[in-house]
């Protein structure tokens, strides 16, 4: 059966995104200086040579230990879910052939159409709630697994539906002192994971949780 994971960067105090991150300051990184914390956040990231093709920035970029993770972690992905907030960040920074290439499904009240782009990619926007996503992902998927991609809120629904197999977390060495954190208003008892891998990158540590 295909796993549910979460594969996302996280800052050193606990932050998914920082404070003034919000789609009516995107046109203002200089906001609260959101635009700087999120770079450097992302860094690790950015300097892949795997992220740098799937998002046609260009040749180079890093190969490694770091480049082959992100390049499993993407391959391994049968459908995405995600929330409102992040699909509307990435629908005015996305490239139009969007970074999925597979079925992704948005958290929304919003009625609308399936918007298909060049590549692969689809999102679907459904308001039956995160059980219906999830559904709907796993007959997509296949035998491919499911990341959830965010933000914090949808993150923190579907660990309190106890259906995340994994955690991946590239830990960044940034204080962000405020914005989302991940790991808030979640039901007790939490899901419990163990580690499964730790290895360090010049720009983020690399942490792999399971579910026990």
């Amino acid at each position: 059966m295909s796993k549910v994971f979460v594969n996302i960067a996280l800052s050193l105090d606990g932050y998914m995104a920082p404070e003034g991150m919000t789609i009516e300051n995107w046109a203002d990184p200089g906001y609260k200086s959101w635009g700087a914390k999120w770079g450097a956040l992302m860094t690790w990231l950015m300097s892949q040579q795997y992220f740098r093709e799937n998002l046609k920035f260009g040749p180079g970029g890093e190969t490694g230990p770091v480049n082959d993770m992100v390049c499993k972690t993407t391959e391994r992905i049968g459908a995405n879910i995600m929330g409102k907030r992040m699909f509307e960040q990435g629908e005015v920074s996305w490239p139009e052939d969007a970074p999925f290439h597979n079925s992704v499904y948005v958290l929304t009240r919003e009625k609308r159409d399936p918007w298909v782009r060049p590549g692969g990619t689809t999102f679907y926007f459904i308001n039956e709630g995160p059980e219906r996503a999830l559904e709907l992902a796993r007959e997509s998927a296949g035998d491919r697994d499911i990341r959830i991609a965010g933000g914090a809120n949808v993150i923190q629904q579907y660990l309190n539906m106890g259906v995340i197999d994994e955690l991946e977390i590239a830990l960044a060495p940034v204080l962000f002192c405020g914005g989302r954190r991940l790991f808030e208003n979640l039901n007790e008892p939490g899901p419990q994971f163990r580690i499964d891998t730790v290895f360090d990158g010049k720009s983020a540590t690399h942490l792999r949780y399971v579910r026990k």
